[in-house]
């Protein structure tokens, strides 16, 4: 008997673990951030490249960076940030796509079509197909509204046809939700982007309505602002989600934004996020989040841009460590400032695992000893074959006195090998190869992203930074660092 219970505990145990391990996989799955791409774009050009770029960040940069074959054939996959709206790059055009951890997801299609038309399968199927279709009825709906007439309206006749049409999309958003089982998620965010949507209608008509009847000292009334205000209830959520808010609530902002600037910017010496920081801390009605995303959305689109000196990222630092509490807004920003400024004068290169062609491994601070040039490439960046033939002409200028070095960012060792072997035959200096190519670790850790390409640096004889991340070989600025660094006098172009 002591036998038999012992062996059914056992066999209750064993049971017990693999309902856990079940469980445990379940859960992970659940919880699971990464998204899984595959997909054929037939006609497409191997030498553009797909990217995913999550649409509601404040400062978003492309989380992966895929190439197509012969065929139009991808695949890969990445750590999505949240799940939502992506947008999905190819050939300079725009679409978008609803993506959500732990999905899979398979995208076909024309590429001479994209993004007008290319279809969704696999589990993101559902969430997609429900957006295509309120689109679809969007499109019809919107060509049925006479904008010069409504806005014409009085003001009740006006806020009657508005909320009829968030009637009637409400209505198609629902039907549409039932029809294709879409999450709960993504029928949210189209309402909210309805509502973003209606807010945008309401301040044209504030803005306009005076003017198309002659009245200029119309004012809207409380059942007005109040029908407005139901459509801002939920505004944490809005302005988490949805840059055109933003823009929505900095276009509200803009005449007490002019006024505000004239009376404390007389020197005229502040920056536009410099002075929108300021006016914020008067805004006692605005929350947090809102006063976080609206000045890391400015920041964004006036404070960063390549190159920038320690001084004026030193300004902007203050601001984004003072203001912003959003550790998410916070970090975000910092990423971008770092990837569009790069590294700086003086500073020491981050670890570099590389690899060349034989196997051996290499790494940018075995260079010391010599200045040295390092260019960043891949064979699918359109710029390179422009930048080959002054790259040719430098290197052999200064070869006696510098060190080359040329990192590969192509998406694997055989293409490197291709294609170092094609583009630098002949050139002195190391080529090596980041393994994962611009996907890689090595890339992010150096701030590299395909629109950095192809890309340069110079070293001192310690290794350090000479001047900032280069993208184009013939600024006379990386030219005055070579001579300087070599003692040579690179002859002056002719004008």
């Amino acid at each position: 008997m002591i036998l038999k219970d012992l062996k059914k505990k056992i066999n209750f145990s064993n049971a017990f673990k693999v309902v856990a391990m079940l469980f445990l996989a379940i859960m992970m799955t659940s919880c699971s951030k990464k998204v899984e791409i595959k997909g054929k774009l037939t006609n497409a050009n191997p030498l553009e490249r797909i990217e995913f770029i999550e649409s509601s960040g404040v400062a978003t940069l492309p989380l992966i960076n895929l190439g197509v074959d012969k065929n139009g054939n991808f695949e890969g996959s990445f750590e999505a940030p949240k799940n939502g709206m992506y947008v999905i790059t190819y050939g300079g055009k725009q679409g978008m796509i609803y993506l959500k951890g732990g999905e899979k997801a398979e995208i076909t299609g024309d590429a001479t079509l994209f993004p007008t038309e290319y279809a969704v399968t696999g589990s993101a199927k559902n969430n997609n197909d429900f957006l295509k279709n309120v689109e679809l009825f969007l499109q019809n709906y919107s060509s049925s509204i006479n904008m010069g007439e409504l806005i014409k309206k009085d003001e009740p006749a006006f806020l009657k046809e508005s909320k009829k049409i968030e009637e009637d999309i409400n209505k198609s958003i629902d039907e549409n939700a039932k029809k294709f089982s879409a999450d709960k998620d993504a029928v949210q965010w189209k309402k909210d982007e309805l509502s973003t949507n209606l807010l945008g209608l309401l301040s044209q008509y504030k803005v306009n309505h005076g003017q198309a009847i002659q009245n200029p000292s119309f004012k809207v009334s409380k059942n007005f602002t109040d029908y407005e205000n139901t459509l801002k209830e939920n505004n944490d959520r809005l302005v988490e989600n949805h840059p055109q808010y933003r823009s929505y609530i900095l276009s509200t902002l803009s005449d007490e934004f002019q006024k505000y600037s004239a009376a404390h910017n007389k020197k005229g010496d502040l920056s536009t996020s410099q002075i929108l920081s300021e006016l914020l801390k008067t805004k006692k009605d605005f929350s947090q989040t809102t006063k976080d995303y609206i000045l890391a959305y400015v920041i964004a689109q006036t404070d960063l841009n390549m190159g920038a000196t320690k001084e004026s990222e030193a300004k902007v630092n203050k601001i984004i460590d003072s203001e912003i509490k959003n550790e998410t807004v916070k970090k975000d920003l910092k990423k971008i400032e770092f990837v569009l400024a790069g590294f700086k004068q003086g500073d020491t290169l981050p670890e570099s695992n590389l690899i060349k062609a034989d196997g051996s491994k290499f790494s940018l601070s075995d260079l010391k000893g010599k200045p040295s040039l390092v260019m960043f490439y891949a064979s699918w960046n359109r710029n390179i074959s422009q930048s080959t033939p002054v790259l040719k002409e430098v290197v052999e200028f200064y070869k006696s006195k510098m060190n080359f070095a040329y990192v590969n960012l192509d998406d694997s060792k055989e293409q490197f090998i291709k294609t170092s072997g094609a583009m630098l035959k002949g050139l002195p200096g190391t080529n090596a190869y980041a393994e994962g190519g611009i996907n890689s670790k090595f890339a992010k850790d150096f701030g590299i992203y395909g629109f950095k390409l192809p890309g340069f640096l110079v070293l001192n004889k310690d290794g350090k930074i000479e001047g900032h991340y280069f993208v184009n070989l013939g600024d006379p600025e990386i030219v005055t660092i070579l001579d300087k660094l070599t003692g040579l006098k690179a002859p002056e172009a002719a004008p």
